[in-house]
């Protein structure tokens, strides 16, 4: 007979392999992204700007009262949009927090721009607000916060300094879609934003973007810069009887087939975010213990922001500690990962760093773990990786 101690640990499966039994991502299918796809493909129009593309448009238009959305291939086309439109010449500074994704930065690199890199917060992933002002110079231009998580930096904060400094916000909601801050959607604040639907995030299209423009002033140009510098969206609306090189541009213009796919999945959204909240909630309920004992940090959102349940994380107390959990779990066939690396760290950027310490972006880069998170996702798997968890601090002691 077993004892009380046994029948208290977690039914630890056998490795089944090399191959993992539970990723950390799987993507979603609705079921109809074939068939908006072949609709794309019969019609006729599979380049950028079809009807599927208008219809996306539309979607995020009405649902969170974008002033104008332009689907890009990528978040990171969107950015890199942004930072042409804010016209950023060689020297400009950008706040940008070090904690986040090489794309973010980039966009602003690779115009010439400075970039002044801000911490994190101590007891969450997002820019640390109250140290953002002491890094605006005469040659600061725009402010780039990065919702993590999906979820709300302090925009109050950010807009005030904002509007006193007379400088742009561009918001990274690569991960915020269908989040909220004040009852305002994440991406409708600032005066651009940036999107992805990328394969990881909760509505997805493989690789896609968007980019939000709250300031009409940049409506016109928008469409410039993504049609390759070329007018040519006017001449398509019949408001040009020819169209031409006016302006610096690229092809950041998804196909329709990309859009088709994406529509499908917008008609689910919220049957989407209603699983990834239930999901989110479980992890939450199950692993409270080991917060309450000290043995990690769980995520908290603020009593300002939205939970849109794009991941959920873990803070373990040092390296040690993340690196033997994620070997524990992978010993199950499980697996977890840890994210960004500080970019004030990286080998193109550590020599140009002013040399600050940012220091809860080094705990996050070090301590911050991801669990498996994905629509298909069961509570018996949560439970699972979740007892794995307990099992592990347990044995720890």
């Amino acid at each position: 007979m077993s004892t009380e101690a046994e029948q208290a640990k977690p039914r630890i499966q056998e490795p089944l392999g090399d191959w993992i039994t539970i990723p950390f991502n799987k993507p979603y299918l609705s079921g109809q992204e074939t068939a908006y796809i072949t609709q794309a493909v019969t019609s006729g129009k599979i380049s950028g700007d079809g009807q599927f593309t208008k219809k996306c448009h539309k979607y995020f238009e009405a649902r969170y009262g974008f002033q104008k959305c332009l689907l890009t291939t990528s978040c990171t086309d969107a950015l890199e949009m942004a930072a042409i439109l804010i016209n950023i010449q060689p020297g400009d500074e950008v706040i940008i927090p070090s904690f986040t994704f090489v794309s973010t930065v980039n966009a602003f690199v690779l115009r010439g721009a400075k970039i002044v890199f801000a911490d994190s917060q101590s007891g969450f992933p997002n820019m640390d607000v109250t140290g953002l002002e002491a890094l605006i110079t005469a040659r600061t231009r725009a402010i780039v916060p990065v919702h993590y998580a999906g979820v709300a930096c302090d925009m109050d904060g950010i807009m005030s300094l904002a509007a006193k400094y007379d400088l742009y916000v561009i918001e990274d909601a690569a991960q915020a879609i269908d989040s909220f801050y004040k009852g305002r959607p994440l991406g409708g604040i600032g005066h651009l934003a940036a999107f992805s639907f990328h394969e990881t995030k909760n509505i997805i299209s493989g690789e896609g973007g968007m980019l939000v423009i709250n300031d009409p002033k940049f409506n016109e140009r928008a469409e410039i810069i993504r049609e390759k510098g070329t007018n040519r969206s006017k001449f398509y609306r019949g408001e040009v009887d020819k169209y031409g090189w006016v302006d610096i541009g690229s092809s950041f213009l998804p196909s329709d087939i990309i859009a088709a796919f994406l529509y499908a999945q917008l008609e689910n959204l919220d049957r989407i975010q209603d699983k990834r909240k239930a999901i989110w909630e479980r992890y939450d309920q199950r692993l409270k213990p080991l917060e309450t004992d000290g043995k990690m940090i769980l995520p908290k959102v603020s009593p300002d922001a939205t939970n849109n349940a794009h991941m959920y994380f873990v803070v373990t107390s040092d390296i040690e500690t993340r690196t033997a959990l994620i070997a524990y779990l992978k010993e199950q066939n499980i697996l977890p990962v840890f994210h960004y690396l500080s970019l004030h760290k990286s080998p193109y950027f550590e020599g140009k760093h002013d040399g600050r310490d940012l220091p809860n972006s080094d705990k996050y880069t070090e301590c911050l773990l991801r669990l498996p998170f994905f629509y298909e996702l069961t509570f018996e798997q949560v439970d699972l990786i979740s007892d794995l968890i307990l099992a592990f601090f347990r044995d720890r002691k």
